[in-house]
């Protein structure tokens, strides 16, 4: 088991779909008050020692659960720092996101894609955390597979629909009944992508639709909660646009994929400086409205597409265009 040390730099494990553990390894942070707290515990998780945990409700029938978040749950402002759960984060926009959290103080808890282990990151985080204030949906992924549907193959597209869709399904749907389980409920953010606003994606269609649904599923939920009566618990949108992950860049094959990876896509950390402020900002100020947050707006598209096309800016900026 890992353990942390003296050392600003901490480094535990956590698994990914790989039959054995991959080191995680936070960079030393500058301000070190937010990252010594911390201490690694199971799971692959971070817990800060000043953190006293809330006692967790028992959980009886789910009559009563419901009643708990509905009637007897709390709305006012959640005050920092924030339990934050967040799916795929051992590369990209996620682990971006992980390292924003952990110097903003928050305890980070990582969690891999498959069933058993978000049922065994859920049991960690009644027993070790409390309340679980922030659950964000990130695990993706395309099976690296850039090309017409009909040359895809079932592995590929089973691995598309299991891990964006019925992975999804899986997540919102325990971090549902943690949260209202919770007196204070607690906010879910479902990250969309290419796709989401209806819009084609050729040689990725698996991707497209599974993205497009991310948005259904969370209207879904939101209607879900409002029919029964549940106050506290709030499903939103995240949107980081295009971000300059593995994923995004194994697809920089053309010279029309090129060209927008080129204007239209930033670093993840670039993408993380600005998503995880705006996230913090809903339960520290007692919004219990669900919530749409974009990085790429589509006047920001426009701007950068406009100013590449008059002014030639962005050209080659992370791949040589023909």
């Amino acid at each position: 088991m890992a353990t942390a040390t003296s050392s600003p730099t901490c480094q535990f494990l956590t698994h990914f779909g790989s039959p054995r553990p991959h080191p995680i390894i936070f960079p030393p942070i500058s301000k070190q008050t937010h990252f010594q707290p911390y201490r690694i515990i199971a799971n692959g998780s971070l817990r800060n020692n000043y953190f006293s945990p809330t006692p967790t409700i028992s959980s009886n029938s789910p009559l009563l659960v419901k009643a708990q978040a509905s009637i007897n749950g709390e709305r006012e402002p959640m005050v920092p720092p924030f339990n934050v759960l967040i799916t795929g984060s051992s590369k990209g926009i996620g682990y971006a996101l992980a390292k924003k959290f952990l110097i903003a103080g928050d305890n980070v808890i990582i969690c891999s894609r498959s069933a058993e282990r978000v049922e065994s990151a859920v049991n960690n985080l009644r027993e070790e955390y409390g309340e679980q204030r922030v659950w964000i949906n990130n695990a993706g992924s395309n099976a690296y597979s850039y090309k017409p549907l009909a040359e895809a193959s079932d592995e590929d597209l089973i691995e598309v629909v299991s891990t964006n869709t019925l992975g999804l399904m899986i997540c919102c749907r325990e971090a549902i009944k943690m949260m209202l389980q919770q007196p204070r409920g607690g906010h879910i953010f479902n990250i969309d992508g290419a796709g989401s606003d209806g819009r084609p994606t050729p040689r990725f269609v698996a991707y497209g639709a599974t993205k497009r649904s991310v948005v259904h599923l969370t209207k879904s939920l939101q209607a879900e909660l409002q029919m029964q009566d549940v106050k506290n618990v709030v499903v939103h949108n995240l949107s980081p646009g295009m971000v300059t992950t593995d994923l995004l860049m194994s697809g920089a094959t053309t010279k029309q994929a090129k060209f927008f990876i080129n204007v239209l896509a930033e670093p993840a950390e670039v993408v993380a400086d600005y998503l995880v402020p705006n996230i913090r900002s809903i339960p520290a100020s007692g919004s219990w409205k669900p919530t749409y947050i974009r990085f790429l707006t589509g006047l920001k598209a426009y701007s950068q597409i406009f100013s590449r096309l008059a002014f030639g800016a962005r050209r080659n900026r992370y791949v040589l265009e023909d």
